[in-house]
């Protein structure tokens, strides 16, 4: 079984949630957003090491309010950086040399299933990089800056990149080492292992895996969550789950 680094970015700017809030700090069922979306790594017999990355602004309340929690779980809390890159770059410098692969997982994915995360885990560790993705069902329209649609779009073939995204270690390393700044923006981790010719291996997932961008998905997050069977949560520490 390969050994499992997950580095949990944390450091959106949430410019769409609501002015002035964050998006991982809101709750699900009385719980934060970035601990639901832990709770899916933290028991697994491969993950040797979990690293939450929290924006430098929110750092400060999430060590004083969570960190002790946090501590019970064996959860690594740092700083990000001014975006999601730099924040997945300081998480792969406190990634422990015994991985065998690193997993980067968005803390605002907090219904991610058990069976997306053994497809990805297990691709990935045979082909060294592989991602979770659901093909495209909707009709797809090309438009203007005028707002008139310019073409409809074959969705054969398309589908929209999730996480977590996984690589052996190091590869990611190297892909992070060699990646350009101010070019093209690099919207995910495996865009970076793309570049440097490595195949990246697609797992199908489907839209439950949903990213939380605005206060209307919390409510959708949490419908999900609830139709799926109950598991009991463990190592959350001392403290009781009311408390979060």
């Amino acid at each position: 079984m390969s050994k499992v680094a997950v580095i949990i970015p944390a450091a959106g700017r949430s410019e769409r949630f609501g002015k002035g809030e964050s998006k991982t700090l809101a709750k699900i069922d009385g719980r934060p957003v970035f601990l639901r979306t832990i709770e899916h790594f933290i028991n697994r017999d491969e993950v040797i090491q979990t690293i939450l990355v929290v924006a430098v602004p929110e750092w400060e309340q999430v060590r004083a309010t969570y960190g002790a929690n946090l501590g019970f779980m064996g959860v690594e809390l740092i700083e990000g950086g001014e975006e999601r890159m730099d924040s997945v770059a300081a998480g792969l410098e406190r990634v422990k040399e015994e991985a065998d692969l690193v997993a980067i997982h968005d803390a605002a994915r907090p219904c991610v299933a058990a069976r997306m995360i053994d497809g990805v885990f297990a691709e990935a560790a045979k082909s060294g990089a592989a991602i979770l993705a659901s093909p495209i069902t909707g009709t797809i329209k090309r438009v203007n800056k005028s707002g008139v649609i310019d073409a409809t779009v074959s969705r054969e073939a398309l589908f929209e990149a999730q996480t977590p995204q996984v690589f052996r270690r190091e590869l990611i390393v190297e892909a992070y080492a060699n990646r350009a700044t101010g070019e093209e923006p690099v919207t995910d981790d495996a865009q970076l292992v793309e570049a440097m010719g490595h195949p990246v291996s697609v797992v199908k997932s489907d839209p439950t895996n949903l990213k939380i961008t605005t206060k209307a998905d919390i409510i959708l997050a949490g419908a999900i969550l609830k139709a799926r069977p109950k598991k009991p949560i463990h190592g959350l520490g001392a403290f009781e789950e009311a408390q979060w």
